[in-house]
């Protein structure tokens, strides 16, 4: 290892977070905070809040009506153009090439990656929903994989802290499966949304059209919402970044948070490779870099270390900690490193053309529309015998044009102002169960250009699934219907898990070492000064999107670590 003139005490900090991203923003702000000197790694470059190259830019400005050349796919984006609303000119600069950063599959992965100061949450959908102990308590009561260490009332109260920082617009429903949160006032529904929701809660009670929660400020409070933030413009541009900060990001929130304490060190182009183990002592000594561009390696030291490299990258980086304590990864004991890989499967929905309304619009291009919680697998009246747990919808309702082929000069121009029918369209997001062969590996006989062991994934959506995606699409079909639509198209296209970006697994929550890799306090079985709390700790999937409760759970696990400083156990 390589060191500057200063030595070991130059290389020292009170904890590392390793990561930039949701969860790693979330834990560098609140150890930070705390008042810990805290080194964030991240593997790509420096970007600093107001990085979006393409957010002032209107669509004629975009080259090729905003779509990624066939050549330029062919060589760099391979991969992630599999999805194929997924690369765009207008923020491709925000994701990974595939040539760059290869990866191998025994069963189709669709990974989705940024590496940047910011991670994904530069680039992520905002949606934000409680889970609740329908959720925590599934495994338990189906005898499926391992259960929960925990329970709604133990997060209960760091959603609660989380929420309003973040700034979730939503509107309160009194649902048990989605419990209510601390929300600033929605973006209310349309009108052809709020036709929807009346229709459908006539005929179908237990399905309820609410606007979709996200992490855009819908009112602004400098008093809460620190770091760089302003209200949403309702541009529809979030993709390419916001320079008013209206959504959550690291860079917009947390990082200037735990910037303005004066405690956080920030090191880019940082390829942590692995995590070294001190035998004597028990706990994680220290964590080693390689330079992404000198290939320089350096070795960095700490107290506490805090894994949020997402699922993917920090069970890659344990799995590549290998010590004569732990040959098969570090904290691997129980073998489950790398196992349980969940993600959401969508890829199946419907939409249609609401009929009438002609004479009613919307002001600006709101940041969502409605969300439909889980409505299946409830309670008695709601079970299903073919399959388990459930699956929401995320939607919307707009009015577009309807432009004849060939029309142009003056026609083309009067046609562009009359807008079309509202066309109604929801996609359903149903749950993936947690298997044990639903795995990722590395191939250590097998390196990327940096030297390290090329990621393997063997994972694939199961007879579950396959069976309640034909209930989902079926239940969007008769909520069209009952809004009294017409024209109505339904898909299933089955996706490869990693395509819906929500990952998780592969290094779980449990109460048994035997059987799990973290504890209740996302803290390591076997290495207790090492914390996990992005997307690897999950136990399962839940239909909720997942990133507010990596934010609570990493709140409450910083707090949590700070305790056991305190106590001198740490």
């Amino acid at each position: 290892m390589n060191y500057n003139a200063k030595g070991k005490a130059e290389v020292t900090y009170d904890a590392i977070v390793i990561g930039s991203g949701i969860s790693g923003g979330y834990a560098a702000m609140e150890l930070c905070k705390k008042g810990y000197k805290t080194l964030m790694l991240e593997r790509g470059p420096m970007r600093k809040h107001g990085d979006y190259p393409t957010a002032g830019l209107d669509p004629w400005d975009l080259p090729n009506q905003n779509r990624v050349t066939a050549e330029e796919v062919a060589q760099h984006y391979f991969k992630q153009d599999r999805l194929s609303w997924w690369v765009r000119e207008d923020h491709k600069h925000f994701i990974n090439k595939d040539d760059e950063y290869p990866y191998d599959e025994v069963e189709r992965f669709d990974w989705i990656r940024g590496h940047h100061v910011g991670g994904r949450s530069i680039m992520w959908g905002k949606h934000c929903y409680r889970w609740s102990d329908i959720d925590f308590e599934a495994n338990a009561k189906e005898g499926i994989a391992v259960d929960w260490p925990i329970r709604y009332k133990d997060i209960e109260p760091w959603y609660d802290y989380v929420e309003p920082f973040v700034g979730i617009a939503g509107q309160k429903e009194g649902l048990k499966q989605v419990p209510d949160g601390k929300f600033l006032p929605p973006f209310p529904l349309n009108c052809a949304e709020q036709h929807l929701r009346e229709s459908v809660l006539k005929k179908f009670p237990r399905r309820v059209i609410t606007p979709g929660r996200v992490a855009n400020l819908s009112q602004y409070d400098p008093a809460v919402h620190k770091g760089t933030r302003g209200q949403c413009q309702s541009r529809g541009r979030c993709v390419r970044g916001c320079p008013f900060g209206a959504y959550f990001s690291s860079l917009s929130a947390t990082i200037p948070v735990a910037e303005e304490t004066g405690n956080l060190t920030i090191r880019a182009d940082s390829i942590v490779y692995e995590i070294v183990f001190d035998k004597e002592s028990g706990k994680a000594s220290s964590v080693r870099v390689k330079d992404r561009v000198s290939g320089e390696e350096v070795e960095y030291f700490a107290r506490i270390i805090f894994c949020n490299a997402s699922t993917v990258g920090t069970t890659a980086i344990l799995l590549n900690s290998r010590s004569e304590t732990f040959p098969d990864g570090l904290g691997n004991s129980s073998g489950e490193l790398g196992h349980n890989m969940m993600d959401h499967h969508y890829g199946m929905g419907a939409s249609a053309v609401l009929p009438g309304m002609e004479d009613t619009f919307y002001k600006g291009r709101k940041p969502v529309g409605f969300y439909i919680p889980r409505f299946r697998n409830i309670d008695a009246a709601t079970k299903r015998n073919d399959y388990l747990r459930g699956f929401g919808y995320q939607g919307g309702a707009s009015r577009g044009n309807n432009i004849p082929e060939g029309v142009i000069g003056t026609d083309l121009k009067k046609t562009i102002f009359e807008p079309g029918p509202y066309r109604i369209s929801m996609t359903c997001f149903g749950e993936i169960l947690p298997h044990h062969d639903n795995r990722m590996f590395l191939n250590f006989d097998k390196r990327d250009k940096h030297g390290m062991p090329i990621i393997t994934f063997d994972a694939k959506l199961r007879e579950n699934e396959i069976s309640m995606r034909k209930d989902g699409v079926q239940c969007a079909e008769e909520m069209l219907e009952a809004a009294g639509c017409k024209d109505i198209s339904s898909y299933n296209n089955a996706t490869a898990p990693g395509a819906c970006i929500h990952e998780m697994g592969t290094a779980r929550m449990g109460r048994d070492p035997k059987t799990s890799v973290l504890n209740k306090w996302n803290q390591m079985h076997e290495v207790p000064n090492v914390f996990i709390t992005d997307g690897a700790c999950m136990t399962s999937a839940a239909t909720q999107n997942p990133s507010i409760t990596y934010m609570a759970l990493t709140a409450r696990a910083v707090d949590y670590a700070h305790r056991q400083v305190n106590d001198g156990v740490l």
